[in-house]
């Protein structure tokens, strides 16, 4: 639905780290960085730009990621966990939001909410 999406990040290198190991295990890479930036998504194509902000306003936003499948959801947890992500919802069903719904939450470096989420 969405071509892309830009956030402002105070330290982009914590950022970075966070970024490239939680939508790693969704498949995504680091594909384009510049001075104050960067681009993520699969390759060629990157699809979440990071631009660095130092007075950029902390948790202003919430991204969700499709995941592949359940196994994606779980790996993205804990790949977030250990580069300096914060929990905000372990993984597991939500069936508030829907019968097959299947998601993790993590704060980033700056405070927003990032999900992956699995529909299957």
């Amino acid at each position: 639905m969405y071509d892309h999406i830009g956030l402002k990040v105070r330290d982009l290198d914590a950022s970075l780290r966070f970024y490239e190991a939680a939508l790693g295990a969704l498949g995504h890479r680091l594909d384009s960085r510049y001075e104050g930036g960067a681009g993520l998504g699969p390759e060629g194509a990157p699809a979440l730009w990071l631009n660095a902000d130092a007075q950029a306003p902390r948790g202003a936003a919430h991204v969700a990621f499709r995941a592949p499948d359940r196994a994606a959801v779980d790996r993205f947890h804990a790949a977030g966990l250990k580069s300096g992500g914060r929990d905000n919802g372990a993984p597991g069903p939500r069936p508030d939001y829907g019968p097959t719904y299947y998601a993790a939450f993590l704060i980033d470096p700056d405070g927003h909410n990032v999900e992956a989420v699995c529909l299957d």
